[in-house]
């Protein structure tokens, strides 16, 4: 069976994965974009440039084996994107996923075919249906959980989560959306290894051990 991963998941040390308010102009509110700077400068994000130490290493895990993605509503657009028919993504003609993506959302609207191989499916659905999804539309491959936090702690909750990559970078937020609420001894059911870089973050993956619900 196909593995649920997730992937370059930034957080804070206080455990946020976003700032507030988000908005059109400030997709990860007052948290901009300080979480994500250390993939930034990743041969990875920068392509032709940009450095290939471990941080491009974790990065660029982000891709291979991955036939469909699951998002949240509040990763596909700002507040209130539901009541504008037109709206497609931050991302422009041609998305970066290149497989079917399924958004969770209580509005469901028709898919949205884009270049590239995206195509947007808009589903009211829990975790484990959304998954089911998904693998039907990962033709055997991998399904990776984009995020946000919210939809990231509903299936780590779940029990759905195989493998996942976050990354602690040194700032604290104080306010936004934290990952680690109602998921106490998540820990039993992961090996866990922590890699820190010259960049000042942490790698932390989760691997499910064998036997973990």
């Amino acid at each position: 069976m196909s593995l649920t991963r997730i992937h370059n998941l930034s957080i804070s040390l206080d455990g946020f994965a976003t700032g507030e308010p988000q908005s059109m102009e400030t997709p990860f509110g007052h948290a901009g974009e300080r979480l994500h700077e250390w993939m930034f400068a990743t041969r990875f994000w920068a392509k032709t440039s940009g450095t290939m130490g471990a941080d491009h290493a974790f990065a660029e895990r982000h891709e291979p084996g991955i036939g469909a993605e699951i998002m949240g509503a509040n990763k596909f657009g700002p507040p209130g994107w539901q009541d504008d028919a037109d709206w497609k993504g931050w991302w422009g003609p041609n998305p970066p996923f290149h497989t079917p993506t399924f958004v969770l959302t209580h509005r469901p609207r028709p898919p949205i075919e884009m270049a590239g191989g995206t195509t947007f499916h808009f589903l009211d659905a829990s975790p484990t249906e959304a998954l089911q999804a998904a693998r039907e539309a990962a033709g055997g491959q991998d399904v990776r959980i984009g995020g946000g936090a919210t939809v990231v702690r509903d299936f780590v909750a779940a029990g759905l989560v195989d493998h996942m990559h976050l990354v602690q970078v040194p700032i604290v937020l104080g306010r936004g959306i934290r990952v680690w609420d109602g998921l106490e001894a998540l820990e039993e059911d992961y090996d866990i290894e922590a890699v820190s870089t010259p960049s000042g973050v942490t790698h932390l993956t989760f691997t499910r051990r064998t036997g973990g619900n």
